[in-house]
């Protein structure tokens, strides 16, 4: 029988490894996996290469990843927001590596792996230092540049239900990264707020199928990282003030 529920956030990372490449949904505080964060925090894995569209706010969620000294590196789209001061520190302190993205060509990179595309060309980096050093060619008189897909070890995601075979929905905006994530990875996190049974997801409600999915832990009352923000929350509890 196929079960892919775990039962608690612990165990639920205990697969990640050192040096693990790891995409993490989110896009500002919608859609952020925070409890499998802080989960990974706690399991320890260290010199991590994070794939998100920011790089974490305030001290909590992905921001307290970075700051717990686990990260290697960071790829992103924004690497400065308004409450990115953890990042901000750490890259002037050279303590972080960090690639730059240009967020739809993000997208597009880890969608390409997971559609078993080798590559594509864009035209959104011309012009800019991110395109020093990337193969080139010509399209209809324009130059464009080849960009690589990006391949992960796991993929950590929020969604809204899921069933024992991995079936997802999203809620509204949480969807964002989150489905192209799953095909991306070898090993697809999933904590969902309800976890429901086989036949309550209409099949043409299904956006994620169970394929792309390895594990789902149900966290039923996922935490407000705004509002732990504005309450100057540190995860761990007892972090750097």
């Amino acid at each position: 029988m196929i079960d892919k529920i775990i039962e608690n956030l612990a165990e639920s990372v205990s697969v990640i490894e050192d040096g693990a490449v790891v995409l993490i949904s989110g896009f500002g505080e919608s859609g952020n996996p925070t409890e499998l964060v802080h989960a990974l925090i706690d399991h320890g894995a260290r010199d991590l290469t994070l794939v998100n569209n920011n790089a974490g706010n305030g001290h909590v969620g992905l921001a307290a990843l970075l700051e717990s000294g686990q990260v290697r590196k960071m790829i992103c789209s924004f690497p400065r927001s308004s409450h990115s001061e953890v990042f901000d520190t750490m890259y002037v302190g050279g303590r972080i590596e960090l690639e730059v993205v240009p967020q739809g060509t993000l997208a597009e990179r880890i969608r390409a792996a997971g559609a078993g595309i080798g590559g594509f060309y864009t035209r959104t980096t011309i012009g800019t230092p991110l395109a020093d050093g990337k193969e080139r060619r010509i399209y209809n008189g324009e130059e464009y540049v080849l960009e690589d897909p990006l391949y992960a070890d796991v993929a950590l995601v929020k969604a809204n239900l899921a069933d024992r075979w991995g079936n997802l929905t999203y809620r509204l905006a949480a969807r964002n990264f989150g489905p192209i994530m799953c095909t991306a990875a070898k090993t697809t996190i999933v904590q969902a707020r309800q976890i429901v049974d086989l036949g309550e997801i209409p099949p043409e409600q299904v956006v994620t199928p169970g394929i792309y999915v390895d594990r789902v832990v149900e966290v039923a009352n996922p935490g407000s990282e705004r509002e732990m923000i504005e309450n100057d929350v540190h995860y761990p509890a007892g972090g750097a003030e």
